[in-house]
């Protein structure tokens, strides 16, 4: 399978975009008026101005958010008025994108003031520092991290996370539509937005637009969620397994044992891939349920193929030692 879309990632947010998404999941009040709006965030890590205050500032990271916990506003509230107005000024001389005061503390008026003809915004917040901190962190996270966009299935089957891909019109929606049918959940269909999370994780969600909407050729466009109800979709899942539907080969040779594992690359993460063959009259929806299954059972620990080989080499073993297959059956001859 070749991936054909390309990956993107951004760049940069602006303060304007931050401070209207997570008003509300935060509690972000603004403490200075509305400036600063357009300055830009190009770094998802967050700093911790303490030295800069005290004047060091060769390792100043002035381009991240700068985060104000207890520490450093007890520090300022330490040093006399015109002290305190220089330390706070230091930073001041940076092109910084925006300041965050955590546990509901505050500024002094004259600082509030001279950070706003800066341009720098400055916001509060009644949460903890490493409340606020882990929140705007998987925040900024998620908006720097590598994202790209895939054609394809994406349903919920016993926690498992599977990603049906193939060419058009294969039938991935309908075959979609059966699982949710069954009792499974939809993700996405047709659009499949992937987000790496971390160093091994893909998170997998529709489109805004999209969302739990399926076209299916000859009927048209289904609202699963009305049809069906609120239990019958999620908004994001985990990609844990990429099937692929393929219109059978009879000279293509398919996996049989399943002793070799093929592996598919998403966004540098590897992730199982199944190659399914298809012709009529197979049925595909209870073959994706048992490649879930099959995942679960090797997730903990039990894998099939190998426990297979195991009885066979055991088999090999007894038949060249002149024992016979089954020695006893049992009072039960029906």
């Amino acid at each position: 399978m070749k991936l054909k879309n390309k990956e993107t990632k951004k760049t940069s947010i602006t303060v304007g975009f931050l401070f209207e998404a997570a008003k509300k999941r935060f509690q972000l009040q603004q403490l200075n008026g509305q400036v600063g709006f357009d300055n830009v965030v190009k770094d998802k890590n967050l700093h911790r101005p303490g030295l800069a205050l005290a004047g060091y500032v060769e390792l100043f990271t002035y381009n991240r958010l700068q985060l104000f916990g207890n520490t450093e506003i007890k520090y300022l509230q330490s040093l006399d008025r015109s002290k305190r107005m220089k330390a706070f000024e230091t930073l001041l001389e940076f092109q910084i994108p925006c300041m965050v005061l955590t546990n509901g503390n505050v500024l002094d008026k004259e600082m509030l003031e001279a950070a706003g003809r800066k341009g720098i915004p400055i916001f509060g917040t009644p949460l903890e520092t490493t409340k606020i901190a882990y929140f705007l962190a998987d925040f900024l996270d998620d908006q720097f991290s590598p994202q790209m966009v895939l054609h394809g299935s994406f349903v919920d089957v016993y926690g498992v996370g599977v990603l049906v891909t193939g060419r058009s019109g294969i039938g991935k929606s309908e075959i979609a539509l059966d699982l949710v049918e069954r009792g499974h959940r939809l993700v996405a269909d047709d659009v499949v937005t992937v987000t790496r999370k971390g160093e091994g994780i893909l998170m997998g969600a529709g489109t805004d637009l999209v969302k739990h909407f399926m076209e299916i050729r000859g009927l048209g466009l289904l609202d699963v969620r009305s049809m069906f109800g609120i239990r019958a979709i999620r908004f994001q899942k985990r990609v844990e397994i990429v099937v692929e539907l393929e219109d059978w080969k009879g000279d293509q040779d398919y996996t049989r044992t399943g002793l070799d594992e093929d592996i598919i690359p998403i966004l540098n993460v590897e992730i199982p891939h199944v190659l399914l063959p298809i012709f009529p009259g197979k049925n595909v929806t209870v073959i994706t349920e048992t490649i879930a299954l099959n995942y679960l059972l090797k997730h903990y620990g039990y894998d099939a193929a190998k426990e297979f080989s195991k009885r066979l080499e055991g088999v090999i073993g007894a038949k060249k030692k002149g024992s016979r297959a089954i020695n006893y059956f049992e009072h039960d001859f029906e």
